[in-house]
């Protein structure tokens, strides 16, 4: 069974509590399992980590994401300045959809620049919660393609 590989950065644990206005009211505990629910309905297996530490989300790549079908990545405020964990993710082949919650082109000019980017296959950003699932909509039609 291929798996699919979700890791939340900074602050993420926070969701449903942090800044609703910007970041909703969903819980880092409702989206993970609705990716899960999706996935299984997929034929997919999912493994989660949520942490506040560049390292341990590295960590969690080494162990997890050489053997990933796909990753999906929101690298919260790693986004601008992660650059090892960048780098943990360029040495993978599995395909990588970064995601955030907020549109961050519409906030503050720190937030424009994304390390993982260019790194990734590809970017959602601004559809709330919503963007985790279509980042797992895509994987699941990317994977079940011939190659």
């Amino acid at each position: 069974m291929d798996t699919i590989a979700v890791l939340h950065g900074p602050n993420l644990n926070m969701l449903g509590r942090r800044q609703p206005e910007i970041y909703g009211r969903i819980t880092l505990a409702e989206i993970d399992a609705a990716l899960v629910a999706r996935a299984a309905a997929a034929g997919l297996r999912v493994v989660t980590l949520q942490s506040n530490h560049e390292g341990e989300l590295i960590d969690f790549l080494q162990g997890e994401g050489w053997s990933a079908a796909g990753i999906i990545i929101n690298p919260g405020a790693l986004t601008h300045y992660g650059l090892a964990l960048r780098d943990a993710l360029a040495a993978l082949s599995a395909p990588i959809v970064e995601v955030h919650i907020s549109n961050v082109y519409r906030r503050e000019p720190f937030r424009h620049t994304s390390v993982v980017a260019p790194v990734a296959t590809g970017q959602i950003a601004g559809l709330g919660w919503r963007g985790y699932l279509l980042a797992m909509e895509w994987l699941i039609t990317h994977l079940q393609e011939p190659r």
